[in-house]
């Protein structure tokens, strides 16, 4: 057979064996993308340390109480992202009905179990270790959507079809509402939102449902349906109208964040960390970087979110087929949102609706889901280096 011939064949062959759905694949991974990772989980969990030893030494009788149990779902996180990324995401297509009855089943264990924090139903117990259910629904409506669109794309102008699809956003975030947690609920929200446009739906339509969701919660708060709610607006736009009761960590949030001036107090130099700012460690450990870091040190850890989001989109955009590039999208909209969302509470841009911060805030489970997710998007990345060899 001649050369020419022989490296046809080869070429075919190599072309074969690429495009079978195996469990593992080759491709590099997207070292940048696995680069802002690391870099920001590296600056989490040092800024978790700074702002949690005053709390810990006081409430636990050790300074490292925090940091060591969230150090080993660091490199637990990091282990699975890995690993996760070395698999063919594919197969999530074959898992999304066990994603979709554990997470219901989950949201609605949790509304029956007893409290773990008074007056909120969001954390399941078990032992020591608890976890949301809210997180794992983030990641199930993200694979729902992205294979339902992708595998159903010629529907996407039916209104038939968008309100299928929108059904499943509305029972999902019913039922992370009846946990009373707010954040989570306008997160999933927005993520269905955001798939559903990257989809192809037309914009009109978007705006509509948009809208009525929009709407729909702002007259739930402000008819008193959701009660838990409006305390929050109103000690928004006035946190000094109680500054020892709910306009306390907002006064206090911003009271570190303008002593941090321009370059900050330091690394570990932090004075609100020492009690004044409730709980630094958790959903307002931004404001304990900006007294530490500074503008500029809170800018560049902004950079670097930034270009994390970039780099997830440009992995969508290089995907090698539409179920990959919604994954990717869901995914990186939702650490993208998140992070702002946190940031304008933060800053008290936004009412208080007690969202995390990603890879910054203390929370094993919630940095184990989200390293995990970070490995689905370095699948998706393989599978596109892949078929470029």
């Amino acid at each position: 057979m001649p050369d020419n011939a022989l490296t046809r064949a080869k070429r075919e062959q190599q072309t074969r064996t690429r495009s079978k759905p195996g469990l593992f694949q080759r491709g590099k991974l997207d070292l940048t993308f696995l680069f802002l990772v690391l870099i920001l989980l590296a600056t989490g969990l040092v800024m978790l340390f700074s702002a949690s030893a005053p709390y810990a030494s006081t409430y636990y009788n050790n300074s490292y109480h925090f940091i060591t149990r969230q150090l080993v779902f660091a490199v637990a996180g990091v282990i699975a992202m890995l690993f996760i990324s070395k698999i063919n995401y594919h197969i999530l297509k074959n898992l999304r009905w066990i994603f979709a009855g554990v997470t219901a089943a989950l949201l609605c264990a949790v509304l029956v179990m007893p409290e773990a924090v008074p007056g909120f139903k969001r954390w399941i117990a078990i032992g020591s270790f608890t976890f949301q259910p809210s997180e794992i629904a983030k990641f199930t409506l993200t694979l729902l959507l992205a294979y339902f669109i992708s595998r159903y794309q010629h529907r996407m102008g039916e209104w038939k079809f968008i309100l299928e699809l929108f059904l499943i956003i509305g029972v999902t975030c019913g039922l992370v509402i009846l946990e009373k947690h707010l954040s989570a609920t306008i997160l999933i929200f927005a993520i269905g939102i955001a798939l559903l446009f990257a989809g192809g739906m037309k914009i009109k339509w978007m705006v509509g449902i948009g809208g009525v969701g929009i709407g729909g919660f702002v007259i739930a708060v402000l008819t008193g349906l959701i009660s838990y709610g409006s305390d929050r607006i109103t000690y928004w736009l006035d946190p000094w109208a109680d500054p020892q009761g709910l306009g306390y960590q907002t006064i206090q949030s911003l009271l570190a964040i303008g002593s941090g001036g321009l370059m900050g107090q330091g690394l570990g130099e932090s004075n609100q960390k020492y009690l004044w700012v409730p709980e630094p460690q958790n959903d307002f450990i931004f404001s304990i970087v900006c007294e530490e870091l500074g503008l500029i040190g809170a800018l560049l850890i902004v950079v670097a979110f930034a270009l994390l989001v970039w780099r997830g989109f440009v992995i969508a955009m290089r995907s090698a087929d539409k179920f990959g590039a919604l994954l990717v999208i869901g995914i990186t909209f939702h650490v993208g949102l998140q992070t702002v969302l946190n940031m304008l509470v933060v800053t008290n841009t936004i009412p208080n609706t007690g969202i995390s911060l990603p890879f910054f805030s203390y929370g094993g489970s919630a940095l184990l889901m989200l390293l995990a997710e970070m490995g689905v998007i370095l699948s998706v990345s393989r599978r596109c280096n892949m078929e470029k060899v």
